[in-house]
């Protein structure tokens, strides 16, 4: 009898555990559609490109490969696969080691651009995989579109780090951008902060960490695909996972996994739980924000993830803005130039950049 109560007894203390893991601000009253004055989507007259079917091609052959992959194997495929991205392409961009205080990381250069415009770029890749090499695409063409010098961070990936590792690498790198340049020691004329997916995730939490150690504010956000929601609470994530091409082979298992396990899982891996803001920016304080602009796939299973955000940030008086593109694969900027969708989106960045910088969001 003492064996079924001490069992009983373990039961009763997972659950509540499990409850206290999954406390925090219900946020579903912002899941409602992003108000038109602050919303733009986009969709081609024929829909996706044969340019974006052939990534898709792409990521699905990369899906079966890692079907019955586990462990290490799965980890370092997704490692592979990544650094293979800038492969065979050609840049005009210099790209510079630097030490950012004992983070590594490298200035990304165009042709002429002007140095004391800088920006820290965050990469993707599900805060496990993922480097400046991997994210090349991307932060060259935002050296280009902001005319500014790219910081783009090797921060520490879990699991040999802890999630709150990556975090502090992030921090510290803000704190040096604002005193260093790629040719001298000097506060920036313009800042910006720019991530994909799991960076998307760092620029926004980011983002409000500045604000409450009242740093100098970037001037604007670009967040692409990002993760607001560590809780995998919003609608999309169960209803697009048939559609993300990406995310859905790769992460669509855990789905299965009943929420309080899920919650667990969450807080051992990343010794957060699920709803704290440091993790899950959504569930954080968002008024007071700089100009932030999200780009996301209507097809995606984060779609509701930016939605959240931005309605949110919004109701709390910070200028958030919705850039949604039907049928796209999750971070299809990174497909820059040959995807027609990434090149529009491109160009839709540089036209906010400029608009926050001279007042008009």
């Amino acid at each position: 009898m003492s064996l079924a109560y001490a069992l009983l007894l373990a039961v009763l203390v997972f659950w509540l555990l499990s409850l206290w893991f999954r406390r925090g601000e219900d946020v579903s009253a912002f899941y409602h559609p992003v108000d038109p004055a602050a919303s733009d989507s986009f969709s081609g007259p024929d829909g996706p490109s044969r340019e974006h079917q052939a990534a898709v091609a792409k990521i699905q052959m990369m899906g079966g490969q890692v079907k019955g992959m586990w462990g290490k194997k799965r980890l370092q495929f997704t490692r592979d696969f990544m650094e293979a991205i800038p492969r065979d392409k050609s840049f005009s961009c210099e790209f510079v080691p630097v030490d950012v205080n004992g983070v590594p990381a490298e200035w990304v250069l165009a042709p002429g651009v002007d140095g004391s415009r800088r920006v820290l770029y965050i990469h993707g890749g599900a805060f496990i995989a993922g480097s400046p090499n991997s994210h090349r695409t991307i932060t060259s063409r935002f050296s280009e579109v902001a005319n500014a010098a790219v910081l783009a961070i090797d921060y520490r990936l879990m699991p040999e780090n802890q999630r709150i590792d990556g975090i502090e690498d992030c921090r510290k790198a803000y704190r040096w951008i604002l005193e260093n340049g790629p040719a001298e020691q000097a506060p920036p004329s313009r800042v910006f902060i720019g991530g994909d997916s799991a960076g998307g995730n760092l620029s926004l939490a980011l983002s409000a960490w500045i604000r409450d150690e009242k740093l100098r504010a970037p001037d604007a956000v670009i967040a692409m695909s990002p993760l607001t929601d560590s809780s995998y609470s919003s609608p999309s994530i169960r209803k697009n996972l048939a559609t993300d091409t990406m995310l859905g082979p790769l992460f669509g298992v855990l789905l299965k996994i009943p929420k309080s396990v899920l919650a667990w899982m969450f807080v051992l891996q990343n010794r957060f739980i699920p709803k704290n803001p440091v993790v899950s920016p959504v569930y954080g304080n968002l008024s007071n924000l700089p100009p932030t602009l999200l780009q996301v796939s209507e097809a995606e299973m984060l779609l509701d993830d930016a939605r959240s955000y931005v309605n949110k940030a919004r109701k709390s008086g910070s200028p958030a803005y919705l850039h949604r593109w039907a049928g796209l694969l999750h971070v299809w900027q990174i497909f820059y130039p040959e995807m027609p969708e990434a090149v529009e989106a491109w160009e839709h960045i540089g036209e906010f950049l400029q608009r926050a910088e001279s007042g008009a969001i």
